[in-house]
């Protein structure tokens, strides 16, 4: 039996609770398969004293969204001296910025789509671009927040600027992509296989296609050619390095190939803290690689350390 004490840190208080609860879990199931000794944290205000007295070998980071993902518990577990999973404090606060981390990548030669952040009111009389476009939360995560504006819509949606707008006062307006989704996992320095992502009777890969059971097919792998395939992996890669990530992360990565093979692609984002839920990708991608979910998650445990 392996001795060493995790803490599994999930829920949270974001919009992404119940998917951190999901993903905490799993890993922890797995973690205490695998022989370690688990505490499950349901993260609240006082997560540093509690940890501060359970004084953990290791610190599972499982918590998706705001506080979780963005650098704020990163910077706690640095502060108590825990190793910790995943990204670290800069890396976690720059790539949860979705502006921020595209002019990274886009400075490190990967492609991006043309983009605006403005303020949520701005957009409530006219459009902020040509349409198709989408509007995205600035800091979120799992589609939340996420409105397609199609081709011939005449008027800018109405619900970013209404009182039930509950994702920040600015958004990020992005030329829309048409096309196939795709998402490439990255383990160390190592990407793994790119996967291709189906919605099933949605009409993009918003929240219940991701954490539904049959809300989405995976590809996997992605059914394209060996040269997109590879550069999906060099660019998965190459954002993980720029960015500053470590352990595992997962890029979003838009292709469209309908007018030719090469097609046009781009990258969209970089997952510092993807899901590890029954339904989530990196732990199919890393099955597909030869590394089971009880591996992948006991390697990111022994990953795990401070000043990240």
């Amino acid at each position: 039996m392996n001795k060493k004490h995790v803490a599994v840190l999930m829920g949270g208080f974001s919009s992404e609770r119940p998917v951190s609860l999901s993903s905490g879990k799993a890993c922890a199931d797995a973690l205490e398969a695998e022989g370690y000794r688990v505490t499950r944290v349901d993260v609240d205000r006082d997560v540093g004293r509690i940890l501060s007295e359970l004084k953990p070998d290791v610190a599972f980071n499982a918590l998706h969204g705001p506080f979780g993902e963005d650098g704020t518990i990163q910077g706690v577990l640095e502060y108590l001296a825990i190793p910790y999973t995943h990204s670290g404090v800069l890396a976690s606060a720059l790539a949860m910025d979705k502006e921020q981390a595209k002019k990274v990548a886009k400075a490190a030669g990967i492609p991006v789509a043309e983009s605006v952040v403005v303020d949520r009111f701005s957009i409530s009389g006219k459009h902020p671009m040509k349409p198709p476009y989408v509007v995205k939360p600035v800091n979120e995560g799992s589609s939340f927040g996420v409105v397609i504006v199609k081709e011939d819509q005449s008027h800018p949606p109405q619900i970013v600027s209404s009182p039930e707008w509950r994702y920040g006062a600015t958004v990020m307006v992005e030329r829309f992509v048409a096309g196939r989704e795709l998402t490439c996992a990255v383990m160390g320095d190592v990407a793994l296989g790119v996967t291709e992502i189906i919605p099933v009777g949605h009409s993009f890969y918003d929240y219940d296609s991701k954490y539904v059971a049959g809300g989405s097919k995976h590809e996997c792998p992605a059914k394209v050619s060996p040269n997109i395939y590879q550069k999906i992996q060099t660019l998965a890669l190459k954002a993980h390095q720029a960015i500053g990530c470590r352990g595992v992360s997962r890029s979003d990565f838009r292709y469209d190939d309908r007018h030719s093979e090469n097609g046009e692609f781009v990258w969209l984002e970089v997952n510092t803290q993807p899901g590890m839920t029954p339904t989530s990708l990196v732990p199919e991608i890393a099955e597909q690689a030869g590394h089971s979910f009880g591996e992948l998650l006991s390697w990111m445990v022994e990953d795990a350390s401070c000043l990240r």
